[in-house]
């Protein structure tokens, strides 16, 4: 066995857990393992034979799998910003290529910045659609996320990506019933703010930082979609959520390909109500009180 992929959950020696990533990337690939090794409980680099590796990914959900792949090809077949390729999945596991990682750069992030604008150009037929093959019942991270069309986005926002997780956070006790009015009256508001109408973006849809991958090649990385057609100041919003390495010139880059619409760096709290209720639903109080101080900056 390889020393690099240590990990053996069967006890046999061989490198492999017989119901394990490695198993799963034999399956799917059609190749011999070496030996896997996990980086967490969900996700492991697996070695092949000929000395490649691949990452290996479980879906707590058979949509899971299914969405992250289709939204990875999808992403790719834009051709505009670096995504690993997709090996295969099955109803638990999705086996992709491996990407090798560098420094982040200045110059790799205006790059990657003229990239997004491209791929959001590359469009889609509504807000909502689903990459082809994709599901409907898709997922943002851990949580559920429908992917119903719409042609009008401020209510298509409201109604599929507000308003759900707001009820979802509700109903766990993150956000206190006499909190929702704020978020409610934004969703009232949504066609005064939305600003100028924009066709329907291909989006990455889960794009902080952690999701994009600065490759030893020089390149961002696109990985962990939740691919969809929607308005693209949410990705630029998201992108600013959490902080991202160079992102001034990761803007600077987008805006020399296709500058964002008059007043979008006010409207940043209004696309980064929709991650923050996610995030609430699945982490809790902390992110519902972020949530709640958006919607007010959006009202402001």
């Amino acid at each position: 066995m390889h020393t690099g992929f240590p990990y053996d959950g069967d006890g046999d020696g061989d490198g492999v857990d017989s119901d394990g990533p490695g198993a799963a990337a034999a399956r799917i690939t059609g190749r011999t393992v070496r030996g896997e090794r996990r980086l967490s409980e969900s996700v492991a680099e697996v070695g092949l034979d000929g000395g490649q590796s691949v990452m290996v990914k479980r879906g707590d959900d058979p949509g899971a799998t299914q969405a992250e792949a289709a939204g990875l090809r999808w992403l790719a077949d834009a051709g505009t910003v670096r995504v690993p390729d997709v090996h295969g999945h099955d109803r638990r596991w999705l086996v992709t290529d491996v990407v090798a990682q560098g420094p982040p750069t200045a110059r790799a992030a205006v790059r990657f910045g003229r990239g997004l604008a491209a791929l959001h150009a590359t469009g889609t037929p509504a807000f909502g659609s689903p990459p082809p093959g994709g599901p409907v019942d898709a997922y943002i991270g851990l949580a559920p996320m429908r992917n119903a069309p719409g042609t009008d986005w401020p209510r298509w926002y409201a109604e599929h990506r507000v308003l759900p997780y707001l009820r979802e956070a509700v109903d766990r006790g993150t956000i206190r019933p006499a909190e929702t009015a704020v978020i409610e009256r934004v969703c009232e508001r949504l066609p005064e703010l939305a600003g100028p109408a924009e066709p329907p973006a291909r989006l990455h849809g889960d794009l902080w930082n952690g999701n994009v991958l600065w490759g030893a090649d020089g390149d961002a990385w696109l990985i962990d979609p939740a691919a969809h057609g929607g308005h693209r100041e949410t990705d630029l919003a998201m992108l600013q959520l959490f902080g991202c390495p160079h992102l001034a010139d990761v803007l600077d880059g987008y805006q020399q390909a296709a500058p964002p619409a008059d007043g979008w760096a006010d409207r940043v709290a209004l696309h980064q109500l929709f991650p923050l209720l996610v995030h609430a639903v699945l982490f809790g109080r902390g992110y519902a009180e972020q949530a709640l101080a958006a919607a007010r900056r959006a009202l402001a």
